[in-house]
């Protein structure tokens, strides 16, 4: 079973940035996709941002121009560089990895962004 362990959270000013990073506990040869989503208070979990095997991003309209996926195959890991914070991207960011017959989803970092 694949655990994933997301870091880089934390308090930080609007306009401010973070990268978060997520990191496989183990190599895995067949990713299909990797992706970021968010939970914010009283909100229901969402989609942020993906990144499918053949290089291909998707991104939410409200993060759209500020947030940059990445990934790194040889070390299984996927980042999300977040640019232009606003207040109301204060959530609990998860990382889910998806296999052919699998995934995986991480405990969760927070971000907060005070106004």
């Amino acid at each position: 079973q694949v655990q994933l362990v997301e870091s880089g959270g934390g308090l930080v000013q609007a306009g401010g940035s973070l990268r978060l990073s997520c990191a496989a506990s183990r190599t895995i040869f067949t990713i299909n996709s990797m992706g970021w989503y968010r939970q914010g208070p009283g909100k229901q979990r969402e989609l942020v941002a993906e990144i499918i095997s053949g290089g291909s991003t998707n991104y939410a309209d409200s993060v759209k121009g500020r947030f940059t996926i990445s990934r790194d195959n040889a070390k299984n890991m996927v980042y999300l560089q977040m640019n232009s914070l606003k207040p109301e991207d204060t959530a609990v960011y998860y990382c889910k990895f998806v296999g052919s017959r699998w995934n995986a989803w991480g405990q969760g970092t927070q971000v907060t962004v005070s106004s």
